[in-house]
This record gives structure tokens, sequence and C-alpha cells, in this order.
């Protein structure tokens, strides 16, 4: 697998549209800090910002564990708008796949992400959140690593 986005530390920019039911699209851009300890725990943190949305900010953190050669991943999810948040990941050859659920929800909400590699640097997100049955709002984005500035001097 050449994957670059979660098996690796990094930071990337994403930028796309944000959807919610009965709405017009609107812009999202966000930033994605990974980072990985010896012991093959990730934590991946996620900053949303979707100026003509209610709330214009959403905010997630996750934490997960894979394991070197492992394909499959369980993670914990602070979500600003889900709350505690348990799920899982796929690591496929072309794709990283996650779901997850929100813990103690009285709506049942989840949520799924796909991350499709385009090529070596940049990626496409689908992702969605769902309230028991119905699709409530989705999100699809480009993603690619985020170009540090030259250093002066």
């Amino acid at each position: 697998m050449v994957h670059s986005f979660l098996v690796e530390p990094g930071r990337w920019t994403l930028q796309g549209s944000w959807l919610e039911r009965d709405r017009l699209p609107t812009p999202v851009k966000g930033k994605i800090l990974i980072a990985w300890s010896r012991d093959d725990w990730f934590t991946m943190v996620m900053k949303l910002v979707m100026p003509e949305a209610t709330p214009p900010e959403m905010a997630l953190q996750y934490r997960g564990r894979l394991a070197n050669g492992e394909c499959q991943y369980t993670f914990v999810l602070q979500h600003s708008q889900l709350g505690r948040v348990e799920g899982e990941g796929w690591v496929a050859p072309d794709s990283i796949i996650q779901r997850y659920w929100a813990l103690g929800d009285r709506q049942r909400r989840t949520g799924f992400e796909t991350l499709h590699r385009l090529d070596d640097g940049r990626y496409h997100l689908s992702s969605g959140i769902m309230t028991g049955h119905y699709l409530t709002s989705a999100m699809e984005a480009t993603l690619q690593p985020q170009m540090t500035p030259p250093a002066n001097g």
C-alpha cells in the first residue's frame, strides 16, 4: 500500500463542499494534523471552517491504533457536533474507509468517510453523517499535503 494520508505523520489541507439536507452546498476548508507514536497509535486532528453554515466550524480529534502491516483499525473520536464517538477503519489498496457511531446518542447518529487516493499527494474525501436512517449532511473535498513555507535566510 502506498498511502501517505493517515499512515504517515503530516499536515494536510482540505477544500471542498459541505452539504446539508434541503440546503445548497457551502464551501468548506480545513486543516488536518496527523501524528504517530512509537507504539502504533495515531492522533488526527481536523478543523473544518464553513463560513456560510451553522455552526461555522467543526473540530474532530481522532485517536486510534493501526499496527504495522495491519489493514483494520479502531479509533475513538471527539466530534464537536456528535460528542464522543467510536469507529473502525480499513486501509484498502486505493482507499481508507472509516465508519463511526456516536456513543449514548438518542438520535442514533453515525458517520462514514472514504478517502480515495488520487495520486501520491492527493485524496478525494466523501463523508456523511446520518441520523437514524437519513443522511443529514455530507462533504466532498480534496486533501493534499500542506506546503511548508520556505525558510528565511
